[in-house]
């Protein structure tokens, strides 16, 4: 479990038992349910992390609710959207194994993550990550819920294909912008894991360098 649950949870056990003191235990209901559901949201189970060369994991838990191409810089990319609702496990995984070249975080609105407009405009985290010969961007967005987004790594920083990264606290969307030529394995309305549901193959024994989405304004094709 991620700490947070523990906070959030010892906070609502403390806020039921002074309700109990005061008003009986009717009144503590209300604060214990909410300790439960926040202990059993920031859960963070065990993945089984593929191990095959060039596969890209799903950087988060969720619904694919969009493949299509995206240019960045006049380079043409694939991006692939998934949208984690409030029931979702919200621990966020490196989509591949390398180094984090560049983290940037932006300020924006909380706008409805489901709309492809989010992935502009609401505030996020972009990280950049170079491995194997290819470089990957993934985004942490923000969303009507999510007020809080968690990224754990910085620029320098190895990681492993499938390692813990971050969090975005209740409900959100990740992104993620692959070289064009990576071979694409999920579709729209696929439910994937994260570190343990392969979106992409990125091609073995090639580079795609790829301009890093933190370095300029993208839109799509």
């Amino acid at each position: 479990m991620v700490r947070d649950g523990f906070y959030y949870g010892a906070g609502m056990l403390l806020v039921a038992g002074v309700a109990w003191w005061l008003g009986g235990w009717p009144w503590a209901l209300a604060p214990m349910l909410l300790a439960a559901f926040f202990l059993w949201f920031f859960r963070d189970p065990e993945r089984q992390i593929p191990q095959e060369e060039g596969a890209v994991v799903s950087p988060a838990d969720g619904k694919v609710t969009e493949v299509a191409p995206l240019t960045v810089n006049g380079v043409t990319h694939t991006r692939i959207s998934i949208f984690l609702n409030v029931f979702s496990v919200h621990v966020n995984r490196s989509p591949i194994g390398g180094v984090i070249e560049a983290v940037e975080y932006r300020r924006g609105k909380f706008g409805n993550a489901m709309g492809a407009i989010s992935a502009e405009q609401n505030e996020q985290n972009i990280a950049t990550v170079r491995g194997e010969g290819h470089t990957v961007v993934f985004k942490q967005i923000a969303g009507l819920l999510a007020r809080r987004i968690v990224f754990t790594k910085k620029p320098g920083d190895s990681v492993l294909r499938g390692e813990r990264v971050g969090l975005i606290k209740f409900g959100s969307r990740t992104d993620i912008i692959l070289p064009f030529a990576a071979a694409v394995q999920v579709k729209i309305g696929d439910h994937v894991r994260g570190g343990s549901s392969v979106l992409a193959h990125l091609p073995v024994g090639a580079s795609s360098p790829m301009t890093p989405a933190v370095s300029g304004a993208a839109h799509e094709s």
